[in-house]
């Protein structure tokens, strides 16, 4: 009897066991699980080994984070240590669609799918679970082909929501579906979507507050001024989540910028450039002094009154980008397995050049500096150019050099003639319309037709008003109801021209041009408000050059109120 009792605890051992590994195997990673540098995540998946499931989830908190190339190795990482593990081919996928940014590789998603299995039946069948099924028939939409991109993403996110709702206790799943709204309009903001993404991934961050995608797609569901500040503590957070991540750095800055915290956004962009400059440098890659960052960085420079720090930065743009160019020309392979080529990272470099060389001549207001002067090659950028041209002619008419204006001018106009639709871009010709009537406007009022300037730059502002907010720095360079108010207040009209200030600071809080224009024209219009505009410049100028433009002005301005 003894005997027999034990070999059936014996038996009961070896299926319990057995059942237990069976579901460790079928849900490794049901605990949470921390990638050093990178976040917190739980995804449960049908990994078989521990060193697959922790592939996967670098891979899973670099997606969440938009570090796409290196999310897309993680999982490649994945794919060889386990060659049938399906959901490190659908988070692979997941690395070509960049929603937010409307861009879709759709070939390198095929790609990855097909080398899991050659259709999405077969792929399936590979997903040992209904939960991992459903992933991977959600991301099989995207690439499928069927339909325009735009009703392509409208299917995902409708397929995610289903996900979301049949997994409840999935937080990724909540924070896919929050990323798929936002992404669904083409890059275009639709403040209802926005505002649904933000509250899911706000919910899930209180879930798990070490998920970088819970900070990540809340701050990007309200970067706008009218709703930044209710990010403020996903912005304060994510930072500290993923220090390894330099996108996580960057990010916190669209809150910054949204609510005009200066200091905050220029901390967060020398932080953003320290991680990508240490990880070019451990890979061998040159470091590049342009891009995303060093964009918002310069800008952010300029409104603290740094004029030189601004200047060194685009310098420093300047002096890298051949030897990056050429890099890349002689790395193609490298370029390559990481989905872009060498052309595309030289159009890329010399559009952020000819973007930090606008900005520079818009904000210092030095139209014969070293900005001015700066020569920009534009001639692979095609309708991007017409940024080059405004900035071209904006200085040239500042200085006097109407011919010069009007012929750069020519060349904004036709871009804005022959760009009528924009799949990649839909607000583009919007855009281009807003400085071709910029331009014309104060060309116009220069020529001493006052009334036809004011009434060109006005359908500007209206135009401007009526397209969707786009975060970041002003996207025509010049804002155009601050370039209203200037050439109102010009005209000898300070109480319309406080009332277009005003219009410029709702859509670009404590932007200190507008600060200065508004003080401006409240001190000709006898207004008692401008001390305290004039206060809160120099409160964005305490740190500034000494010889910051106009600080004189300023430091009069803002004391007259204590006298």
């Amino acid at each position: 009897m003894k005997t027999n009792l034990r070999f059936c605890v014996l038996i009961m051992s070896v299926v319990i066991a057995s059942t237990f590994a069976s579901v460790a195997c079928a849900e490794r990673g049901t605990a949470p699980q921390t990638i050093a540098g990178l976040g917190t995540a739980t995804f449960p998946t049908s990994a078989k080994s521990d060193a697959a499931q922790s592939a996967f989830m670098r891979g899973l908190l670099l997606l969440h984070l938009f570090e796409y190339p290196t999310a897309a190795k993680a999982f490649e990482q994945a794919q060889k240590l386990q060659p049938d593990f399906a959901m490190a081919y659908w988070g692979e996928a997941m690395t070509y669609n960049h929603g937010i940014w409307n861009q879709l590789d759709a070939g390198a998603g095929r790609a990855a799918l097909a080398r899991l299995a050659a259709t999405p039946a077969a792929r399936a069948a590979k997903a040992p679970t209904a939960r991992e099924k459903a992933y991977l028939a959600a991301v099989e939409i995207l690439y499928s082909g069927k339909g325009t991109k735009k009703q392509r993403d409208a299917r995902y996110c409708d397929a995610m929501q289903n996900l979301a709702a049949a997994y409840p206790g999935d937080n990724d799943a909540q924070l896919f579906y929050s990323l798929a709204l936002m992404a669904r309009n083409e890059g275009v903001r639709n403040e209802a979507d926005y505002l649904q993404a933000a509250a899911i991934a706000e919910k899930s961050f209180r879930v798990n507050p070490d998920n970088p995608g819970a900070a990540h797609y809340w701050i990007h569901g309200m970067d706008d001024p009218a709703h930044a500040s209710g990010a403020l503590e996903a912005a304060r957070a994510l930072s500290k989540i993923a220090p390894d991540a330099g996108h996580a750095q960057h990010m916190t800055s669209h809150i910054f910028i949204a609510l005009g915290m200066w200091d905050e956004l220029v901390a967060a962009n020398i932080n953003a450039n320290r991680v990508v400059d240490a990880q070019a440098r451990a890979a061998g890659k040159p470091v590049v002094a342009c891009g995303h960052y060093s964009e918002w960085l310069e800008y952010g420079y300029f409104q603290q009154g740094r004029y030189r720090d601004a200047q060194r930065t685009l310098d420093a743009c300047a002096r890298t980008l051949g030897p990056a160019i050429e890099w890349g020309k002689q790395h193609a392979q490298t370029l390559h397995a990481e989905h872009v080529s060498p052309e595309q990272v030289a159009k890329h470099l010399r559009s952020s050049l000819a973007t930090m060389r606008g900005t520079a001549l818009i904000e210092s207001r030095d139209w014969n500096g070293v900005a001015a002067k700066l020569e920009v090659d534009v001639s692979d950028l095609g309708a991007q150019a017409a940024w080059n041209d405004f900035a071209i002619g904006f200085a040239a008419i500042e200085r006097g050099d109407i011919a010069q204006a009007q012929h750069v001018a020519e060349d904004l106009r036709t871009w804005r003639e022959k760009t009528t639709v924009s799949e990649s871009d839909p607000q583009l010709p919007g855009y281009l319309a807003v400085m071709d009537d910029d331009l014309r406007g104060i060309t116009l009022i220069r020529q001493r037709h006052v009334d036809d300037g004011l009434a060109a730059i006005r359908a500007a502002a209206q135009r401007y008003d009526s397209m969707a907010f786009d975060f970041g720095p002003p996207v025509p360079f010049k804002p155009p109801h601050e370039l209203l108010g200037e050439q109102l207040l010009r005209a000898g009209k300070p109480a319309q021209a406080i009332i277009a200030f005003e219009a410029a600071l709702k859509t670009a809080p404590n932007r200190s041009l507008s600060l200065l224009g508004l003080a401006r024209a409240q001190a000709a219009a006898h207004d008692a408000a401008a001390a305290a505009t004039y206060r809160k410049l120099l409160a964005n100028w305490h740190a500034a050059d000494a010889d910051v433009p106009d600080m004189a002005q300023v430091k009069a301005g803002a004391e007259a109120a204590t006298k």
